[in-house]
Order: C-alpha cells, then sequence, then structure tokens
C-alpha cells in the first residue's frame, strides 16, 4: 500500500469535519485506495476545534462511508455531552451495528478536571468485527505498559460517576453557552479575523486571520508570538492543528476575561493594521 496516498486520504477524510461535508464527497476521496487492511477514520466529537456538533443524520452517514469502505470508525469523544446550540450530542456507538466504533472518552471535559488523565476506551461493536480482526486483543495488551491513574483518582471515580448531579453539568452547559456567545460576538468586532461558524460545543473556536489587512505579520505563528508578547493573550496557531493562518482560540473562562482577551486581540490587530 502507497502510505503517501493513505496519509493524504486520511487527511481529506479529518478535513470533511471542518467543511461539514459527508458521504459521497468522502467516498470519493478514500475509495481510489481500495484499500485491503483495516484502516480507521478518525471522528472528532464537538468538530474540534472548530466547535460544529453533529447531527444524528450527519453522523449516519459517516457510518455509512465507513461501512462502504470496510474501515472502522475511531471516535474521539473527550468532549462529549458540551453541546449547547441547536443539535444535541449524539454518541457515535448509536451506529455501532452499521460500522465498528471505538469510542475514547475522558472525564477531564465533561466533570472540569483536565489535570486527571483518566480516560477509557468503548468498543460499540456488536457485530464482533473488532474482536475478530484482533483489535480489542490488541488495545488489551497495552495495559500492561501504561501508566494507571494515581491512586487517588481510582478512588474519586465511582464517587463522582455515581454523585455528580445533573445540575452540575447543566451549570457547565450555561456558562459554556453564555461565553460562545460573548465570543461570536467579540470577534465580530475584529477587522482581521473570521469566525465561520458560532461554536456549538466544545471548548474552543477557530477564527480565520486575513493576513493582507496586516502588516509585519508574517502567518499564524508570528501573529501568536507577537500578541503574546504585547498583550499577554495566549491563542494557539492554526498550523498547530493543520490549518495554517488560523487561530484556535478558547472561550472556556469567565465572560469578562474572554471579553478582556478578545478586546487585547482587537487592539493588538489595530496597532499591526495596513495604513
Amino acid at each position: 500500500m502507497n502510505h503517501g496516498r493513505v496519509s493524504a486520504s486520511l487527511k481529506y477524510a479529518i478535513l470533511i469535519l471542518y467543511q461539514k461535508k459527508v458521504g459521497r464527497w468522502i467516498l470519493n476521496q478514500l475509495k481510489p485506495l481500495q484499500m485491503r487492511t483495516l484502516l480507521p477514520l478518525l471522528l472528532l466529537a464537538q468538530e474540534i476545534p472548530v466547535g460544529n456538533v453533529f447531527s444524528y443524520q450527519h453522523l449516519n452517514k459517516v457510518a455509512e462511508t465507513a461501512r462502504k469502505l470496510g474501515i472502522f470508525v475511531i471516535a474521539d469523544e473527550v468532549y462529549a455531552h458540551l453541546a449547547f446550540g441547536n443539535n444535541p450530542y449524539v454518541p457515535m456507538g448509536e451506529f455501532g451495528s452499521i460500522v465498528p466504533v471505538l469510542s475514547l472518552g475522558s472525564i477531564s471535559k465533561r466533570w472540569v478536571v483536565p489535570g486527571w488523565r483518566f480516560g477509557w476506551i468503548a468498543a460499540c461493536d456488536p457485530n464482533g468485527i473488532l474482536k475478530k480482526y484482533g483489535i480489542v486483543d490488541s488495545i488489551k495488551s497495552y495495559f500492561n505498559i501504561s501508566s494507571n491513574p494515581a491512586t487517588f483518582v481510582q478512588a474519586a471515580i465511582p464517587q463522582i460517576f455515581e454523585k455528580t448531579k445533573d445540575d452540575f453539568f447543566s451549570k457547565i452547559i450555561n456558562i459554556m453557552r453564555e461565553a460562545a456567545d460573548v465570543f461570536h460576538e467579540k470577534t465580530k468586532e475584529i477587522p482581521c479575523v473570521t469566525c465561520p461558524h458560532k461554536p456549538d460545543g466544545s471548548m474552543f473556536a477557530m477564527v480565520k486571520l486575513n493576513l493582507s489587512l496586516l502588516e509585519d505579520i508574517s502567518d499564524d505563528t508570528d501573529f501568536c508570538l507577537k500578541l503574546a508578547r504585547e498583550e499577554s493573550v495566549i491563542i494557539l496557531p492554526g498550523v498547530a492543528v493543520g490549518l495554517k493562518n488560523w487561530l484556535r482560540i478558547t472561550f472556556s473562562i469567565e465572560p469578562e476575561s474572554l471579553e478582556q482577551g478578545l478586546d487585547r486581540m482587537k487592539a493588538f490587530c489595530q496597532r499591526h493594521s495596513r495604513k
């Protein structure tokens, strides 16, 4: 198999998560490979880092496309349930009868304990395909070489799962929804960036950087370095997640701090705008 073609095609597959296209488009890009091995399709829940939330129909098309190609799906669902727009969160495991799914979950985001590093892998495969091809056994074999979570985390997990009330999650969702509203409105005031889609989930959003409106800024990395130096505002250059000249911004902070940070970013852009 030509690994260069595989890598390029996986890139195409992941790009549909940014472009909100699915089905025939993925199929047309991947079908020429005529893959003879089980090559997974990576699916990012809440379309990290864009902040879109896939509909049931969208995910169903992803599952059907993967089935036609004879590949399984790895669903990164660390941001599961952090959805606050029009589309409710739908776990990819719902489509396990169509295509095998490996779901990656974590306590860090939904329970807001990012430093705990406790997660899990769930196989959603009622037809037993992953077991047949040894995928499940391969995953289990890594249990012997990975470090275990801290003992206090292991002790706390049962209590957290059993006793966290629904109002805790509701409060988190309301805070994130308000922060997403603030983020979307404030970015409209910054001429050199464009937010193509108001975040519907997760804690991050991507904005497009228009370098033609700026002077002495060469790319997204240069923008972020100078912004940090001049305004003490830290954001991630889009090139770090495969989108050059985009910016990845988190809105999971207090709305007042978010407004202040975006105001500083606006001032920075005004100082560096073309005269």
